[in-house]
């Protein structure tokens, strides 16, 4: 008997059959003799229409009320799913955030899991009742709804395996696990058995939608075992194929030899601002970046440069749908910083390429560029990690910059080995 946590996004539970899919696959899990706990998103394109609602109602919404609103799309498909599995002879209910309960922090949008109480999960999976737990949400000290920020769902899930020491966590998605990249973009993509925690945080920090970013980060923490599966196919046979989420150790007894790059993403939900005019001295930079911490605003790509004249351009990216609140931020804190003007693009792109090989191979980033560079495409940013080099460009040059480092590294199926393309 093993104790798994199921979850299962938002293309997976996109509508009644859909969930009746689901369901069959948790049945299985419990005619095994496992404890299951499933872990469910909003119906796929619920959240983004109860976002659109905000916004509508306010531009510059309160994030309090928009946790109330959005959170109820995770209830509306946990309650469902517990009624179908309830109607198939499966002892079920569902758990909200708050029932729980899951602690955490207050800060609205984009809160972070302090606690989760398992006492009453653990008793209820201890009796053979499968926790269809809302996933994205929480509650905070005031004992109001909280919700994770995007991608939430896959939060939830980890730290609930972990809280509740679980065997393993499985991730149902709409893909079957881990691509070199985007296949929809690149046919020749291929599919990953195992990848690093490390790679796998970075890819997700970069773009790639298939984890969110801090349930990564909580796995290696924890040390939980990941499995990244398609949700499609027969529900009442055992899952194949997917990808294990490990760390490198294991990877290293099981690979004697692996590629340098393992993965390339993009994301296209980043705006670029730019302040002119700020002045080159010590501090001026520090109150930019305060404001904007003091807001849980996400600051990701940062460029400098200065001019003679004691002056600066100071060059960042944030989340596009916080541009609004970004902008209304620095023009309120203007005279306290003293740029000039406040300028933005909301029409560009990140693209990444991710892997451990990097760390003992000179010339990668190299490659990267001389690549893009071949191909007219002009850099406006660069960001690198020990195992990571993003770039910032165009978005119209997206597809066009994936397709082109996915086949210089040789990782289009049957091509040439990484070490060749670098050479």
């Amino acid at each position: 008997m093993a104790r798994i946590v199921m979850k299962f996004g938002g293309t997976s539970v996109a509508g009644l059959e859909r969930i009746r899919n689901v369901a069959r696959r948790v049945q299985k899990e419990v005619e095994d003799g496992n404890e299951v706990a499933v872990v469910v998103s909003a119906m796929s394109g619920e959240t983004d229409r109860l976002v659109g609602f905000c916004r509508e109602a306010a531009p510059l919404y309160d994030p309090a009320e928009y946790d109330a609103v959005v959170s109820s799309g995770e209830q509306v498909t946990s309650g469902l799913l517990a009624i179908v599995l309830k109607s198939m002879g499966v002892k079920a209910r569902s758990w909200f955030g708050w029932q729980i309960p899951i602690h955490t922090t207050d800060a609205y949008a984009n809160s972070r899991i302090e606690s989760i109480d398992t006492e009453r999960l653990i008793k209820a999976m201890s009796s053979k009742e499968v926790a269809v737990v809302a996933g994205f949400q929480g509650v905070s000290d005031e004992g109001r709804v909280t919700t994770l920020g995007r991608g939430g769902s896959d939060t939830s899930a980890v730290a609930l395996a972990a809280a509740l020491d679980a065997d393993r966590c499985d991730i149902y998605t709409d893909v079957d696990g881990v691509y070199t990249t985007d296949p929809r973009i690149v046919s020749r993509a291929r599919r990953l058995d195992r990848v690093t925690y490390e790679e796998m945080l970075e890819l997700a920090s970069v773009g790639a939608k298939v984890l969110q970013t801090r349930s990564v980060g909580l796995a290696m923490k924890a040390k939980t075992r990941l499995r990244v599966l398609s949700s499609f196919g027969d529900p009442d046979l055992s899952p194949e194929g997917g990808t294990l989420i490990v760390s490198e150790d294991e990877i290293k007894e099981n690979t004697m030899e692996r590629q340098i790059i393992t993965g390339i993403a993009y994301d296209k939900s980043e705006a670029k601002v730019t302040l002119t005019g700020v002045p080159d001295k010590p501090g001026a930079v520090a109150q930019i970046f305060s404001l904007l911490a003091d807001a849980n605003i996400h600051v990701d790509m940062i460029l400098q440069i200065a001019y003679e004249g004691h002056i600066t351009d100071v060059t960042f990216t944030v989340p596009k749908a916080q541009l609004s609140q970004v902008l209304d931020i620095l023009e309120k804190g203007k005279e306290k910083i003293g740029f000039q003007k406040a300028l933005k693009n909301d029409n560009v792109c990140k693209v990444s390429i991710v892997g451990v090989g990097m760390r003992s191979h000179p010339g990668v980033a190299a490659t990267m560029f001389d690549a893009l560079a071949k191909r007219g495409i002009n850099i406006l940013a660069i960001t690198t990690s020990e195992i990571k080099v993003s770039v910032l460009i165009d978005d119209a040059y997206t597809e066009l910059a994936v397709r082109v480092l996915h086949t210089d590294y040789g990782l289009d199926a049957d091509n040439k080995p990484v070490e060749e393309a670098i050479a």
